[in-house]
């Protein structure tokens, strides 16, 4: 049976759970090939737990994790509005295909309208068919504000630690 649970950060089977997801998703092509580092394993769960803005939900078949979604709020200036950002979605190969992807989304989606959300974002990667077919499936699409300006992109400076 497949069930989708809010974590609480708090609850060591719940963190236990959402980072070997979270492991796994990151070992795999489509998070980089490599685990989490040692400093992440130690500290990711209690980090999330101490930003209130952090959220995560579980997918469990028969008790056992299938998949996780990261998620954060933040806030639309244009819209004037909450938001949320999808920032991890992950399945474990051996669910892959069972409609886990699609139940965590659906479950996110009614998480945000219960926050009066405005919309859901999120980042994929180019070579993530898979992940984009089931975006675009549930209504998700890239954006412009105005074609004569094109679509928008997703960039990053990474800062020394």
């Amino acid at each position: 049976m497949l069930e989708i649970i809010d974590v609480d950060f708090n609850n060591s089977e719940h963190g236990r759970q959402v980072l070997a997801m979270l492991d796994e998703y990151a070992s795999g092509p489509m998070g980089g090939s490599a685990p989490l580092s040692d400093y992440a394993r130690q500290n990711l769960i209690a980090e999330l737990a101490r930003r209130p803005a952090a959220h995560a939900l579980l997918a469990r078949v028969d008790g056992e994790a299938a998949g996780v979604a990261i998620y954060i709020e933040g806030f639309s200036t244009f819209a004037c509005r909450p938001l949320v950002n999808l920032h991890d979605l992950g399945v474990s190969p051996r669910f892959q295909g069972l409609g886990v992807g699609k139940a965590l989304l659906s479950a996110l989606e009614d998480r945000a309208r219960r926050l009066g959300c405005c919309k859901i974002t999120l980042e994929v990667l180019e070579g993530n068919a898979v992940a984009q077919g089931l975006y675009r499936k549930l209504g998700f699409e890239g954006y412009a504000l105005d074609d004569a300006t094109g679509r928008a992109m997703f960039w990053q400076k990474k800062l020394a630690a």
